[in-house]
């Protein structure tokens, strides 16, 4: 069973070495180059922070 989680551990590691993954990555808009879904997704995710801000209150 350890060397289970051991062989595990160690895949785990090479995978996040691998992989790079962003956290809080910030991403620039630019209006000029959005299309039609950036649009809608744009539009969703500021319903979503009203949602929340409501929530919080």
């Amino acid at each position: 069973m350890s060397e289970n989680r051991n062989e595990h551990e160690e895949i785990s590691e090479q995978i996040s070495q691998l992989i790079p993954i962003g956290k809080n990555e910030d991403v620039e808009f630019s209006s000029e180059e959005a299309d039609a879904e950036d649009l809608e997704a744009l539009q969703r995710a500021n319903a979503a922070d009203s949602r929340q801000e409501r929530q919080g209150s």
